[in-house]
């Protein structure tokens, strides 16, 4: 362990690099996973400080609404991924526009999954820099306005030489998306550098989300380190590409001389998708991606600042997405005392100056959403509620402590904690209803990322686009 400086961290004002993929889950060889090779990631790890009980949403817009708002995400009226519960409702104060207040640049390359009409989307939303593709992910089509341009949705080509949202305009690109969000973000982050002004860059992989497609050379290295494959897992290869792109990440960062002001955050949205007993991984948990057992929220979370965090240490402190928002803003001098949104989150700024500071306990609330017209149905099913020690899961009880993987329910045994937990779900369910204003929208024009490349491409046409060089 590397002790870092113990001064205080609020208004330090640091670059501030927040880099989460997309049903990634446990799937490193740091996590323990036997074949997928990601040292770039796994050295990442060990150097920095690791938050052992980081927890976010069951799946990919509710964590990201969460992470926005700093709120639990049906506060801000996501509900699910489709049919216009993705949106984040727009008296939402995101931390971005609060960063902006306070003098920082921000940026977000690759996945955005919060609304894709115009007033929703980054550039309305804190983002001075937007490069994205729309929908929830390279090429989905959903009924209403959750639709990606549509030269994506070639399946066989889906990941590569794609249409892309940059700023206001529609650009064609080249090569594997994973490769491009990241070079863009270097291009744009070295640009910052040189001026001289704090950033905050929000690098946001669509990969490796479903379908699983990854350059070819990726398959062949995995095939010649495990020849007794009949073919290579794609989830993984596009892992260890993700692996390659942070590599190149860390390694620019240190040659542009960044690394001693700039903080560097990897995480995941949630879980993999998995079920224990299926070729699929998710570090020992028996569930992945939509589940509100702890293997669909709790993910890995590792933080690195030069100089500053302890290095090479785990805190076990009982931490969630909805701690980003103060813990940015308060890092960034930013002023966060109004909002449209009831904040819900600590700031993370006393474990990241000590991670065996005081902590104390708190609940977390889980619902997995997606729950249609009967929310009073809704309220009975995939939810959690989770403390430092125990999480219930509907009438089930488990004993984190004892039982990190959920094998033994001992709802029998305390009773009253069963009960308590339970009413304080029920509790808060009554409370969030109210604001699950998306539940009835429909959107029956045409599809906005759908209108807006066709009247570019009737106007003039779709323009080659490419970062600068690095």
């Amino acid at each position: 362990m590397i002790a870092a400086s113990a001064k205080p961290l609020e208004g330090s004002r640091p670059n501030i690099i927040f880099v989460m993929t997309d049903d990634q889950g446990m799937n490193l060889g740091y996590e323990g996973h036997p074949i997928i090779y990601t040292p770039h990631i796994d050295r990442f790890a060990e150097k920095s400080l690791r938050f052992k009980e980081f927890h976010v949403s069951p799946n990919c817009a509710p964590t990201r609404a969460a992470i926005m708002s700093g709120a639990h995400e049906f506060r801000s009226g996501v509900t699910h991924t489709t049919a216009e519960r993705e949106m984040m409702a727009l008296s939402t104060t995101t931390f971005p526009q609060q960063l902006q207040k306070a003098g920082y640049e921000t940026a977000i390359f690759g996945k955005w999954h919060l609304g894709d009409i115009r007033e929703y989307r980054p550039s309305q939303r804190g983002f001075d820099e937007v490069l994205i593709h729309g929908a929830g992910g390279i090429g989905q089509d959903y009924e209403g306005s959750c639709v990606d341009f549509p030269p994506n949705q070639v399946r066989e080509t889906r990941y590569f030489d794609n249409v892309l949202l940059h700023n206001e305009k529609v650009v064609k690109t080249k090569g594997y998306c994973t490769d491009l969000f990241f070079h863009a973000a270097l291009a744009w982050m070295r640009k910052q550098n040189e001026a001289d002004q704090p950033f905050f860059a929000y690098i946001s992989t669509n990969t490796p989300h479903a379908p699983l497609t990854a350059p070819k050379e990726y398959d062949d290295r995995m095939l010649k380190r495990h020849p007794e494959m009949k073919k290579a897992n794609r989830r993984w290869t596009m892992i260890e590409n993700i692996d390659d792109n942070f590599g190149l990440l860390m390694e620019k960062l240190e040659a542009w001389d960044m690394l001693d002001n700039t903080l560097i955050i990897f995480t995941t949205d949630n879980g993999a998708p998995h079920k224990r007993g299926s070729t699929n991984f998710n570090g020992g948990f028996k569930t992945g991606k939509g589940s509100s057992y702890e293997g669909g929220v709790n993910v890995p979370a590792y933080w690195y600042w030069k100089g500053v965090l302890d290095q090479g240490v785990e805190t076990e402190a009982l931490t969630a997405h909805i701690d980003l928002y103060k813990t940015f803003c308060e890092l960034a001098g930013a002023d966060y005392s109004e909002t449209g949104q009831t904040l819900e989150g600590r700031s993370l700024l006393p474990l990241l100056e000590n991670p065996n500071a005081e902590w104390e306990d708190r609940i977390l609330f889980t619902h997995r959403g997606g729950f249609g017209k009967d929310l009073e149905k809704a309220s009975h099913e995939n939810w959690a509620v989770r403390t430092s020690r125990w999480r219930l899961v509907g009438e089930e009880l488990f004993d984190i402590s004892k039982d990190p993987f959920e094998d033994h329910n001992v709802a029998e045994k305390f009773p009253e904690i069963a009960a308590r937990l339970s009413a304080a779900h029920y509790d808060w369910w009554d409370e969030m209803v109210p604001f699950m204003i998306n539940e009835d929208n429909v959107w029956e024009k045409e599809a906005p990322l759908v209108e807006l490349y066709n009247k570019q491409l009737a106007a003039g046409g779709i323009p080659e686009w490419m970062p600068e060089d690095i």
